[in-house]
Order: structure tokens, then sequence, then C-alpha cells
């Protein structure tokens, strides 16, 4: 091998992968390789990575040949212990030496402050690329995300999928390994139907256009990803409509093909009376289909379906998918018709035959209990503010509904329709439309970025729901350890945090948590009593204050991700973007009991701190915090105006007096920037007091009486935010 820079191309050729997995695999695969790179000191270029059904590859231009030379000193034994008192080398030095491999003699000597020590410097030749890559990727497939790996034939391999074959080369030249039981070469693999005989590669650089040319595969994901969307907008605009191209489902489409050839097919028009949702679940979710709509926002009775293949009959592949979707239609049809024999209500008496979760009983139980804590949160919210005038009973009856359609035959066969068809059929049934609403609305929003229940009755039925999952799951000892999270606690609590900042829901958290964990030791203590068992101990206290920390600490990575610049419905713009850990432990500190107060007293923090008062005021407030616990003792409630001697800590003290009463009405009405700007009225007192006065005097009544003096100047700032968690 020629030393300098070549390309380099390792493709990993298995059965088909995981469509859904596919991109997060690719993108492991080339981040692993390129920090493996990275850290064997291996310079390169632009590295880029492919991933098809049938393989995963990455190609590197210009990697070096070799790792750079790497200068090596170690420091050996003291030079009194290197050689005895005739000079000889002892076996200290001699060992030292062996494990340098070199001979004494060629052992340096250096002085330091501890002494004189033996020195071994040299230089370790960089190791050939070559010689290093396959190791290299071999970690990286090590480390790829993979929560179940297979064995295939014989070997003891394991990956996630069956390995085929694997190309890997330098330059024009073979890498010889061996991974995943698997001989390197310089064949790939093109499509499994047009191109099935092995292609050989002369150059990494020939790579994809080998594969596109000769082999009819497109290896470029995004490449593939946006040709599959122009072609198949390109057919749905020759129907003369749209189509509902969904991330999620154009990325899972990607994954299935190497080859994308869009074909149009039709249903009959018959299916479009069903539900929009129950179509679009049908084609795309079951089918991997692309549903299609008219101008005017109605369905289409067609779709668009992408084959892997160019085939010599296309009207014989389009007629089996519509011969595939037929049926589904048709049962979807069926059960739309079923279900509506019956009211959806009539399905609340089977909740309490089916398990939630056996310690703390059955769904029929859920629903009792996040009925009452939906009425009691309506009952707060409408207390609160202007609502909808019938949102209690709305929010009782949503409550009452929200899991009936749970039995229901739809959405036994389409789970992902569980609340948009309970909304239909309440709605079917002659219910209020809020609360027919909110049955869809309550398990909103269902992952990050998703929308808010829009009605108040979905909204209040959401938090609701949300408040009895977290409260049941931890009194029952199951919280979220690491990345496992089976109940989906660390979605609930975003959940509630978004709905009550973002729709202006000013709730008492700490009081609904304790409400939902005392409905949830009721039903628990009923369970266990049920199979014979003790009841658990639970105190109620403890354990909603667990589940209100931990909703906190969600409410952390909620700002922190405004602040990074995460797009966020409701932002409080510039205020939003300046949020940082430490104004949000300045603000826990105080521990508010609604998340909208929580956002008001850290948007009137984050606005202080622009001030240029900010500094010196939060500088005071640490040394405050520090003196006053360095004191070792309880300053007294009261100051005693009479023994204030200084006229600095005179002038505190009635600077302080004066805007005490409008600060704390500030903060009573929430207006926490306003009680802020006052508090920033003190900075030339506050300075003057700090510069002038000695606070830890030797006469003990003068010392507590200054301390008294911090204690409600502090106090004074406490009642928005810990000004002493804040840096300089």
């Amino acid at each position: 091998m020629t030393p300098g820079k070549h390309d380099f191309l390792v493709e990993i050729g298995t059965e088909e992968l995981p469509p859904k997995a596919l991109r997060l695999l690719e993108r492991a695969f080339a981040g692993g390789f390129a920090a493996g790179l990275a850290k064997a000191g291996l310079a390169h270029g632009e590295l880029r990575s492919f991933a098809t059904p049938r393989r995963l590859a990455i190609l590197v231009r210009r990697l070096a040949a070799r790792q750079p030379d790497q200068k090596i000193e170690r420091r050996g034994p003291p030079l009194n212990a290197a050689f005895d008192a005739e000079g000889l080398a002892t076996r200290a030095a001699q060992a030292f030496a062996a494990s340098c491999q070199a001979p004494v003699a060629d052992l340096q000597r250096r002085e330091e402050s501890k002494g004189t020590f033996l020195y071994y410097i040299g230089v370790k030749a960089g190791a050939a690329a070559v010689e290093l890559l396959p190791g290299l990727v071999q970690s990286a497939l090590d480390a790829l995300p993979i929560p179940r790996r297979m064995r295939w034939g014989a070997g003891e391999a394991q990956f996630v999928r069956p390995v085929h074959w694997i190309a890997m080369l330098y330059g024009n030249e073979l890498v010889p390994a061996t991974l995943l039981d698997t001989p390197s070469g310089n064949l790939t693999r093109g499509h499994r139907f047009h191109a099935p005989k092995p292609l050989r590669l002369s150059s990494p650089a020939g790579y994809e256009r080998t594969l596109r040319n000769r082999g009819h595969v497109i290896a470029d994901f995004e490449t593939r990803r946006s040709l599959v969307r122009e072609r198949v907008e390109a057919v749905a605009g020759e129907l003369g409509g749209r189509a509902l191209v969904s991330e999620a489902l154009l990325d899972e489409v990607t994954a299935l093909v190497e080859w994308p050839v869009p074909l149009a097919g039709r249903f009959e028009e018959r299916f479009l009376a069903l539900p929009r949702e129950v179509l679009i679940s049908t084609l795309e979710d079951h089918q991997r289909y692309f549903p299609v709509e008219g101008a005017d926002g109605r369905l289409l009775p067609c779709f668009i379906a992408v084959a892997n293949i160019e085939s010599r009959d296309p009207p014989k592949v389009v007629e089996g998918n519509e011969r595939v979707v037929r049926p589904r239609l048709a049962d979807a049809a069926f059960f739309w018709d079923q279900d509506r024999k019956s009211p959806l209500a009539a399905r609340a008496e089977g909740l309490t035959k089916v398990t939630f979760q056996a310690k703390l009983g059955s769904l029929g139980d859920k629903s009792r209990r996040v009925c009452t804590l939906a009425v009691e949160i309506a009952e707060a919210l409408s207390q609160s503010g202007a609502r909808h005038p019938n949102l209690v009973p709305h929010a009782r009856r949503a409550a009452q509904l929200c899991k009936c359609d749970l039995l229901t035959a739809m959405v036994g066969e389409f789970p992902e329709l569980q609340g948009i068809m309970g909304t239909y059929y309440a709605l079917a049934d002659g219910e209020e439309p809020e609360a027919a609403a909110a049955i869809r609305e309550h398990y909103l929003p269902r992952g990050a970025g998703d929308e808010l229940p829009a009605t108040d009755a979905g909204a209040t039925l959401a938090i609701a729901d949300k408040l009895d999952t977290l409260a049941g799951i931890f009194a029952i000892g199951e919280k979220p350890t690491g990345t496992k999270d089976p109940f989906g606690l660390r979605r609930a609590s975003i959940g509630v945090v978004r709905i009550a900042i973002e729709k202006r829901l000013d709730l008492d958290l700490a009081q609904f948590l304790a409400l939902a964990v005392a409905l949830a030791r009721a039903d628990m203590e009923k369970s266990a009593a049920a199979a014979g068992k003790p009841a658990p101990a639970l105190v109620v206290e403890s354990v909603a204050a667990e589940v209100y920390d931990y909703v906190l600490e969600r409410l952390r990575a909620y700002y922190l991700e405004r602040a990074a610049g995460a797009a966020t419905p409701g932002a409080s713009g510039t205020a939003a973007a300046s949020i940082t850990t430490e104004m949000f432990d300045a603000v826990l500190a105080t521990r508010p009991a609604s998340p909208l107060d929580f956002d008001a007293r850290l948007m009137a923090l984050s606005s202080f701190m622009t001030l240029p008062e900010a500094a010196s005021l939060t500088a005071a407030n640490r040394r405050v915090a520090n003196i006053l616990r360095k004191a070792g003792e309880s300053a007294p409630a009261d100051v005693d105006e009479g023994a204030l001697r200084a006229p600095a800590e005179r002038e505190l003290f009635h600077a302080m007096r004066q805007r005490r009463d409008g600060v704390s009405a500030a903060a009573a009405r929430k207006d926490y920037a306003g009680s802020l700007a006052l508090l920033a009225q003190l900075r030339p007192a506050v300075d003057a007091f700090f510069d002038q006065v000695m606070v830890m005097d030797e006469d003990p009544k003068l010392r507590a009486n200054r301390l008294a003096l911090l204690a409600q100047m502090r106090g004074l700032f406490a009642g928005v935010a810990d000004l002493s968690r804040l840096p300089g």
C-alpha cells in the first residue's frame, strides 16, 4: 500500500433491516466509526453514510494511510534507586528499560523538583490504517443500538439481521478481515431482482454510481427519500389531488425500497363514508400507502403505493395492492357499523373487567379516579378565570367516557385510533361537542412538539389522566430508571407542564398530585384486599412530593430546550431564550405549586438579569446566604430599629421598609417582574451596607440585629426566586 491518502469504503450487506430503525442504525454506525477514526488519529475528509433495506455503508474520503508517529515519554525510578553505589544498574532500572524495550544506556536522566529520575524518550511509529480499520469497523458495529441481536447459521456472530457479504476497500485494494463471521471482499450486491449477481467494486469512489447504474439501487437514504416524495407527489398530481406525505411514513417507505416506483391504486367510494382518520390509518399504518386528498381537503378514493421493483406488468402490481387494501377497509366499515349499534356509555361497565395495572385495579378504577381529578381541576379552573361555563359537567362526562372506546371493535383492530374513535362515537350518540372532543384530546400531547388540547374540557381531562398515571405508577414503586420508562411518565410530565403553561392554566400541582396519590392508594388497598394480601404502606405526602420533584425536573428540560432554540408554541421570546439551569434552580428553590406560576417567576427573573443592578444584587444575595449559613446562629425574626447604629444599615432598613408592601403586593398578584423591579431599587443601599458595615460585630446584640436585617432582605428577594443560586 503506497503512503498518502486514499478513499475507504465499508459495506455490511444483510437481509432486510428493520425499516423503522434504519435511519438510527445508519447514523449510529457513521457516528461510531467517525469517533473511532478521531480516537485513532486517522485524518480524513468527508465521511458519508448509506443505508438501504439490505445494507449499511460508509465512504470516507482521503483517509490517511497511517497514524501520525507518537512521541513517548515515560518516567522511571529515581536515580538513587536505579543505580547502586558502584554505578551499576539495579533491577528497578533494568525492569524499566525492558518495559520500554530499550537498553539502560539509552535512558536519559532528568532533574525535577523531587529529584533526578530516569526517563525513556522515544517515538512510536503510527500503525497502518489497513491494520486499524477492521477493528474500528467492528467497534462501531458492536456499539449500534440494537435491542435484540440474532444469530444465524452455525456461527457465533450476532447482528440485527444475518450478514451475507462485507465489502471493504482502501483505495483500490482489499482490506482483509473477517467481521461477523463474514470475510471481507470487493463485491457488492445490487437489487435482489433487477441485479441479482455480485458486482465488483474497483474503488470506493465508484460505489454509489456502481449501485445505481448497474445494481438498480439508490444507496443514499436522503437521495432516495427525496425521490420517493417527488415521485409520489407527481403521481398524486396526475390523480388530480395532493398526496398526504407524513415524515414518519416517508422515512419508513424509504427504508423499505431500494428502487422506488410509485403506483396509483383505487378503492370503492363507499369507504369514504368512514371517518377520515380510519381511512388514513388503514392506508398509512397498515399498508404503508400514501393517501390522496382533493382540492377541497376531502380524501379521494385512491392511494399511492411505492413498489420496490419496475414491473413488466404494473397493472398487476396495482391490482395486488388494491386486493390487499379492500378487505382492510371492509373490516373497518364493519367495525364502524357494529360499534355504533350500542352507545359508547354502555361500555363503561365493561371497563371494570379490564386490568389497567394489577396493583392499581381495572380501567374502570382508573376512569373513576380520573373523573374525580377532572372534576376537581375543572372546579378550580372555573373559579380562577373565564372558562367554558359548562366546564365541570363537560369534564365529568368526558372522563366517564374517555376510556370506553378501548372496548370497541375499531380500536381493538386499530389501537392508534384510541380517543379519536371515542369522539366520533360520542358525537354519534348525541353527546355535547366539547365533551366529545375532550375524549380525543385527553391523549394529547402524544409526543414532543405535538398539538395540545383545544378545549378547556380536553385540557382538564388530559391533565387529570396524566396525573393519575404519574401518581399511580410512583405509588406502586415503578418509577422510571435510566432509559426505561414503560408507562411513558416522562412524556406525561412534559404533557402536564406544557398544557398548564401554554394554555395558561393556573393549577396547584402539589394539591392535585396529593389527591391523585390518595385516590391511587385507595384502589391499591382495594386490589390488595381482593387478592388477600396486606395493604401497602404508603405516605401520600411523601409520594406526592416525589412526583412533584419528578415533574419539575422534566420542566427543566422543557425550558432548556426552549432556550436552545426548540420551537415551542407560546414561548416567551427573548426571556425564554436566555433561561439557564442556574435560573431554573433559583426559582425551583421557592417550590412554586403551579407550573404557570413557575413560568411567571422564571420569565421575570430572566428579564431581571438583563438589568444593570442584577449582578450586584445577585452577588449580595450570595454573600448574605454565606453569612447566614456561617453564622451558626438563628437570626431574630424582627429588626430592632433603635439598635441600628451605622448610617448604611439604617438606610438599608428604611429602603426595605418603604418597598416591602409594594413587593409583597406585586408578588401576591403574581407580578414578579414588578416585584423585582422594586427590589432592584435597593442596589445603592445594599452596596453601601456591604461597603461600610461589619456584620459579624463582636457585640452579640449588634451582630444579631444585623443578621436579622440580612435575613429580612433575603426573604424579600425569596418571594420570587433564590438569587443566591445565580452565578456572579
